[in-house]
């Protein structure tokens, strides 16, 4: 047994559904403990190279596990072979679950834009949030100048201090909304989270560690991300981890919601073969068998419509860009590399 399958075996010792619970705790807790030790005012470069790694990763993910699977299955075990039935209704079928997750996730994206005025901030995905790190980052450039600017008199310096302690204890109502339909957002797609680890898991043990691979480096730089948000929007330090922490239900609660529908999906299954009944429109394919393309869809939103065009922004400082344009593209290869890794050895 090679090292990837001993760590996986250990990993996850149990079935699919216990399986699934484990890797929703793995993606859920170990990426927001680590935001004890994340400074409030990550710089925007740091973050997007971090966001760039998640890509690859959630890229390869899909590309080399979920549409695979939701296409071609899984080999069998013992011959190491695939019985590959081409059936076209089939196909289609998987093609509106990919469109499904990818519609889903624009549904709620535009909403939460639309809700929040346009401003920009209510990203569904944290990892999309350069725009509000830039106007942090702004923010935080402009306060010395405004500093020296309050050392004309003794009296002007102690209104500007406490003016500016006001606005910290009572941040702009835009900013304070933004947060919130963030945190709505965010438990949204950890309830997707949910979803593919459960689909995963029961899809095979192979297509469900690699996907809660993809989804925990995924979830890292979005934790850090929404959790910069919350700090810039008034939130202390505790009170911002304990709503990323909350939001983790929703993760826990797509899972139970997978589960459920995995378990009915193969009792239905079993009914069918005993009286010869076949699946959705005269296909072999259950409800259950959409949730990987879906998945696979809400992936590529959140890669491909949600993050990347926000790492294509450049700040117009040519050697700086470059130099950041270099460290992203690094670290997108080495997050597929991480995936291909684990495909290529998968047994």
């Amino acid at each position: 047994m090679s090292l990837q399958a001993q760590a996986f075996s250990f990993l996850f010792p149990g079935n699919a559904m216990v399986n699934s619970l484990l890797a929703t705790a793995y993606i859920s807790i170990f990426p927001n403990l680590l935001l004890y030790f994340v400074p409030p005012d990550i710089n925007t470069a740091s973050l997007n190279t971090l966001v760039s790694f998640a890509v690859g990763g959630l890229l390869g993910d899909v590309f080399l596990h979920l549409l695979p699977h939701a296409f071609l299955g899984e080999h069998d075990d013992h011959s190491h072979t695939a019985l590959v039935e081409v059936d076209n209704k089939q196909n289609v079928l998987v093609g509106l679950g990919i469109f499904g997750g990818f519609f889903f996730f624009f549904i709620m994206d535009k909403m939460m834009r639309v809700m929040n005025g346009g401003s920009g901030h209510s990203h569904d995905h944290g990892t999309a949030h350069s725009h509000d790190h830039h106007q942090l980052d702004k923010k935080i450039d402009d306060k010395p100048e405004g500093l020296r600017q309050r050392k004309d008199t003794k009296k002007q310096q102690e209104n500007d201090n406490h003016t500016v302690d006001t606005k910290q204890q009572q941040p702009d109502a835009s900013i304070k909304l933004s947060a919130y339909l963030n945190l709505l957002a965010d438990f949204t797609h950890n309830m997707t989270d949910g979803l593919a680890m459960a689909a995963s898991f029961y899809a095979s043990p192979a297509v469900g560690a690699t996907t809660a691979v993809a989804v925990f480096f995924h979830e890292i730089p979005h934790e850090v991300g929404d959790y910069a948000i919350l700090i810039q929007s008034g939130f202390s330090k505790k009170r911002a981890m304990m709503a990323q922490f909350t939001t983790a239900v929703g993760a826990f609660l797509g899972t139970l919601i997978g589960i459920f529908i995995e378990e009915a999906s193969q009792l239905g299954s079993s009914h069918d073969h005993k009286h010869a009944v076949v699946g959705l429109l005269g296909t072999q394919l259950q409800w259950g068998d959409l949730v990987i393309p879906f998945t696979a869809g809400g992936f590529l939103y959140i890669a491909t419509v949600g993050v990347i065009p926000e790492l294509l922004e450049v700040t117009g400082k040519v050697n700086k860009d470059k130099n950041q344009a270099f460290k992203e593209f690094t670290a997108m290869l080495i997050g597929l590399g991480l995936m291909v890794a684990i495909a290529w050895n998968e047994v």
